[in-house]
């Protein structure tokens, strides 16, 4: 369910530009009329239309899991919070502007913000969030906690910049398509490899740890 809710927003987005860019004459005059207060000049093109209305709900979506959580009671992670201010600046040049590279922005600063959390956490202050966050389900020796931080980092090193990559070297269209399958699937996959990775080293039934016992990278 929480990988859902997380989701949320960029389904959205995804959604919001699919149907308006099947619609764009019908997207820009509908941009226009109801947003064209937000927007630099007043008038939204039926070129850019799709990627402002996409960007219009997935700051309202972001904006409303966060009071959802608080209306529930629950715990807003920091990283949503840093989420919607991202998507609330970024996305709100993205429409006053009509520049859709602000909002492409977007994914980048938040996986390198992930990054530099687990780096400064255990580069600065000793801690590694990964442990804190699931130590006492997964009772893994310290080395193998220090690998699994420093794989997320460059995980989340690299996603910044494919996502860059793909932002610049594609049209919107393809980038829309790879923020919802494509940086998705490649998560999966990465969290498929590290569950494999973690499955070696959990301990035995009798209480042995397969650290002590293979050699492992």
């Amino acid at each position: 369910m929480k990988l859902l809710f997380d989701l949320l927003p960029i389904v959205l987005f995804f959604a919001t530009f699919r149907y308006a860019d099947g619609h764009q004459d019908w997207a820009g005059a509908f941009a226009t009329e109801h947003f064209g207060g937000l927007v630099s000049g007043g008038v939204v093109a039926p070129k850019e239309a799709p990627v402002l209305l996409a960007t219009v709900v997935v700051i309202v979506a972001t904006l409303a899991q966060v009071i959802y959580l608080k209306a529930r009671g629950r715990k807003v992670d920091a990283m949503l919070w840093f989420s919607l201010a991202l998507v609330v600046i970024l996305g709100g040049l993205t429409i006053w502007f009509h520049n859709e590279t602000f909002i492409k922005w977007k994914p980048s600063g938040l996986y390198w913000a992930f990054g530099i959390a687990l780096w400064a956490s255990q580069a600065l202050f000793g801690k590694n969030l990964l442990r804190s966050t699931l130590g006492k389900e997964l009772p893994l020796p310290d080395p193998v906690w220090r690998r699994l931080n420093f794989a997320w980092i460059a995980f989340f090193a690299l996603m910044g910049l494919v996502n860059l990559w793909v932002a610049y070297s594609f049209e919107t269209a393809i980038w829309v398509d790879f923020k919802l399958f494509g940086a998705t699937g490649l998560m999966l996959l990465f969290m498929v490899a590290q569950g494999v990775y973690i499955s070696r080293h959990l301990p035995d039934g009798d209480g042995s740890d397969n650290e002590s016992r293979k050699s492992l990278p």
